[in-house]
């Protein structure tokens, strides 16, 4: 399994990745997290392009969501939070599709430093 953080390469067995979800714990829906740094004075073309990437990400298998908010303090600071169904769907589904191609096309010019992306899981506090 390939993911990407940053800007290097990271490979996981399935036995890794599934470790992602929590030992003894049921598969449950995964949060996508990144901050993303805008080139200061790009952030109305980079709101224009991620427009468009939405369409891309809204068509992928496992897709539940996202938001993107704009830092209040750092208004080329951009909060991206999507909604997997599971790691997979987002690593090999999303980044192995055809469609992130074209996403990468459209986004990833606007990043500086490239973001580190993260994925979460609920913690149950009852």
């Amino acid at each position: 399994m390939l993911a990407v953080a940053g800007r290097r390469q990271v490979r996981w067995s399935r036995a890794q990745s599934s470790r992602l979800h929590g030992v003894g714990y049921p598969r449950q829906m995964i949060l996508e997290h990144a901050l993303l740094a805008v080139i200061p004075g790009r952030e109305p073309e980079f709101e224009a392009a991620f427009a468009e990437a939405r369409r891309i990400i809204d068509a992928m298998p496992g897709f539940l969501g996202l938001e993107l908010s704009r830092s209040i303090e750092t208004p080329n600071e951009y909060l991206l939070l999507v909604r997997w169904r599971s790691v997979e769907d987002h690593t090999i589904g999303f980044r192995g599709s055809a469609g992130y191609d074209t996403w990468r096309r459209l986004l990833h010019g606007f990043y500086d430093p490239f973001p580190t992306v993260g994925h979460f899981a609920a913690v149950s506090l009852g």
